[in-house]
This record gives structure tokens, sequence and C-alpha cells, in this order.
């Protein structure tokens, strides 16, 4: 019942955003995340204790306040993915402006496929959503909501400009065989993960288990690796990121895998330090009970192990 009872509240929220302006939306998603701010004191001091290990020099009412904000922000970003997914497309590309999105098309012409890696940071689904509309459909990882009725729901907004969801049983071989036809996969890699995979890289200077799967997957593909951040500019309006792509390590590079990982990691990082109230701030991505503690499940199981038993041909 109250898995129900939430998605009728979710598509009640979309009947009323649908005749919504932007500026209302906005401002009904702040009421949101700060409301969430008041009342949710476990998160709100899982982000306190996350940006006091990011940012110990910065005065604790400092860090308040981007906790403050973050909240708000992602109070914001479920009512304006929702208000989004109910434009049509040539509306959504009114709405961005792109920037190095050529990089995505020099990526793709490689013809090896493309990585596009990010965090949940800015406005990450609804990039998703656009570079579908920009460039060419992905297929986004995910992880399957608690709300199996929610779950359906966002799967059918992340596929409605084209793109697919992949979910954990048999993603290595569902990725391969859409990089080894030159299409593009879409993985955040910032949370904290469990299983074999887990590999620890340095996070704002501290150890932090991250996925290994796609250093894996670009050394053993050669598929380049693109960045990608999506900026709110107001009034409705963002900026859609492609950075250059990752440079890979060296082939003969002792622990290539972790380096790369690391690299990967260390772009992200720059756009957390420069945007704090962006990202999410209330997951607990340093954990000192290793790779296999409770959390968010590694997206691929054993990956570098998959990844080298998967045929080269397999299509």
């Amino acid at each position: 019942m109250r898995h129900r009872l939430e998605y009728l509240i979710v598509r009640a929220l979309i009947a009323i955003v649908r005749v919504t302006p932007f500026v209302l939306v906005r401002a009904a998603g702040t009421v949101l995340g700060l409301t969430f701010y008041t009342i949710d004191r476990a998160h709100r001091r899982i982000a306190e204790r996350n940006l006091a290990t990011a940012f110990p020099s910065r005065p604790e009412a400092e860090r308040r306040a981007i906790t403050r904000a973050a909240f708000a922000h992602f109070g914001r970003l479920l009512f304006e993915l929702l208000k989004f997914s109910t434009l049509s497309q040539e509306q959504m590309l009114a709405r961005v402006e792109f920037d190095g999105d050529e990089r995505s098309r020099l990526a793709y012409a490689q013809g090896k496929g493309v990585l596009f890696i990010t965090g949940h940071f800015g406005f990450w689904e609804l990039q998703a959503m656009v570079h579908a509309v920009r460039v060419e459909p992905v297929s986004i990882l995910a992880r399957a909501l608690d709300n199996p009725y929610l779950d359906r729901l966002l799967e059918q907004i992340r596929q409605c400009t084209g793109n697919t969801v992949v979910y954990r049983r048999g993603t290595i071989r569902r990725v391969m065989r859409t990089l080894q036809a030159g299409h593009g996969v879409a993985v955040l890699i910032d949370q904290h993960i469990m299983g074999r995979d887990a590999i620890y890289v340095d996070f704002f200077e501290r150890p932090a288990a991250t996925t290994s799967a796609v250093a894996a997957l670009a050394l053993r593909t050669g598929a380049p690796v693109v960045p990608v951040f999506a900026l709110p500019l107001g009034r409705g309006r963002y900026r859609m990121i492609y950075e250059h792509p990752v440079e890979p390590p060296r082939a003969d590079s002792p622990d290539a895998i972790r380096e790369f990982t690391q690299r990967c990691t260390d772009v992200l990082e720059m756009y957390v330090r420069r945007h704090p109230e962006l990202w999410l701030w209330m997951h607990r991505r340093w954990r000192d009970d290793g790779p296999v503690a409770d959390g968010v499940p590694g997206m691929f199981p054993s990956a570098e192990r998959d990844v080298d038993a998967a045929p080269d041909d397999e299509s």
C-alpha cells in the first residue's frame, strides 16, 4: 500500500508540474528539499560528516550552508526532472546549451563505443535524456528502486527519448555488446560499492570504494571514457558539459585499473569542488568497513574477471 501511495503521489505531481511554470516548479522543489533538510536528521548528519571530511579547513557555518543548499538542489532535481519529462524533444533542446558535445562525436567516430561517466551531481538525469536527442541514445546502467511502481515510472522517464536502462543481471555482457556495436553506455561512478569489483581510490584525499568496471571495460575494448556534467543556469535552463576523454594509462602500467579509475574519479572531484552544493553528500561515500560492507551494491560483480572472460567476438 505504501508503494502504491508513493506512486500515486508522484503521478499527481507529474500532472501538476506539466501545467506549472518552471519558476514555480523550481520553487516547489526548493521547499521540498529544505523540508527534508529540516526533518531528515539522519541524512543531514551524514552530509555534514561527509563535508567535514571533504573540506576540513572550511568553517562549520559554511559547510552547514552547503548541506542546506544540497538538500534544496535535490528537491529541485526531483521536480525539474518530472517537469522536463513532460516536454517535447524540441522543448528539451530549447532549454539546454551544449559545451563540448563535439568531443562525444569524435569519441563515437573511433568505432569502439563510448563510456560516459558522471556522478550524482547536478542534473545528470536530464543530460542523459537530451544526449539521446542531440547525439544518439545510450544504455544507462542503473540500480532498481525499492518501490517497483516508481521504478517502472522512472524507467519510462529515462527511456522517453530513446535511451535504454540496463540493470545488474547480465550487465557486463550487455555492455560489451553495446560497446562492440559502437554505441554509448552511461555510468555513475560515485557510489560506495560492495563486491570483488570494488577498488579503493582517493576521493577528496580519502580512500573510497569505487567500481573498477569502467576502467576494466575501457582497457579491454579501447572505448574512450568521456566525463559529462549537467549544470543549472537558472530559469529552467541547463548547460550540458562534455569533458575531454580521460587519458588511459600506459599499456605497461603495473596497476592500470586503479590508475585509470583514479583519473576518472579526479575529474568528478574537480567538479564537486567547484560546485559542492550540487553533489549527493547524503550518501555514505567513505566507509572504513571495506568494500563488502552494507550499502549500495556494486553494479558489476566481479567486473574485471567477467570482462576478461568475455569472448572478443561476442555480439
